[in-house]
């Protein structure tokens, strides 16, 4: 297969929030829409936050959350794209920070570095994301050129159920880029 017959290559980042456990609607959208997917977790992410299992057969790669060493190879190329989601208060403000303290945040400095298109699905409750920090945080990384969808906060309504996500949001992002 030549470079321009393989699909795009896209890198789902996945931090430790309940809604995670969905990570897979993510896949299939992306799937349906011709890109093939490597995911990248938080270390948290990978402690019963979603289905590492069904996430590894779904996408046929190795789940990523460590380094690895300087002789194993790459197990996926360079990214087409990156979605953030859901992203937390916490893994938004290291990144913005330029923190890359484990292979999730170093990944999405290295690939906002690159200029690969970036889409995020904020998952953040809304005193937190009122936080000075995050505002700020999320318009250093705008800045970069970073898109963003409104933060989900998952609050339960009067009925008692919860909004849906919106995973596919995140590949409007990236086919919406300029």
């Amino acid at each position: 297969m030549t470079e321009s017959d393989r699909k795009p290559f896209l890198y789902v980042v996945v931090c430790a929030a309940g809604i995670a456990v969905d990570v897979g609607t993510l896949i299939t959208a992306a799937q349906e829409r011709d890109w093939e997917v490597g995911v990248i977790a938080t270390p948290l992410a990978m402690n019963g936050f979603f289905d590492t299992e069904a996430v590894r057969a779904q996408t046929g790669r190795p789940l990523r959350s460590a380094w690895r060493r300087p002789d194993e190879p790459r197990p996926f190329p360079a990214p087409d794209a990156l979605v953030l989601a859901p992203a937390t208060f916490n893994t938004v403000n290291k990144w913005a920070a330029g923190i890359a303290d484990t292979l999730a945040l170093g990944t999405l400095c290295e690939v906002a570095g690159l200029g690969v298109p970036i889409a995020v699905l904020p998952c953040v409750a809304d005193a937190l994301a009122a936080h000075p920090a995050y505002r700020e945080s999320v318009a250093r990384l705008r800045g970069m050129g970073v898109r963003f969808a409104d933060p989900y906060g998952g609050q339960a309504g009067e009925d008692g159920g919860r909004p849906r996500f919106g995973w596919e949001r995140a590949l409007d992002l990236l086919q919406d880029r300029d």
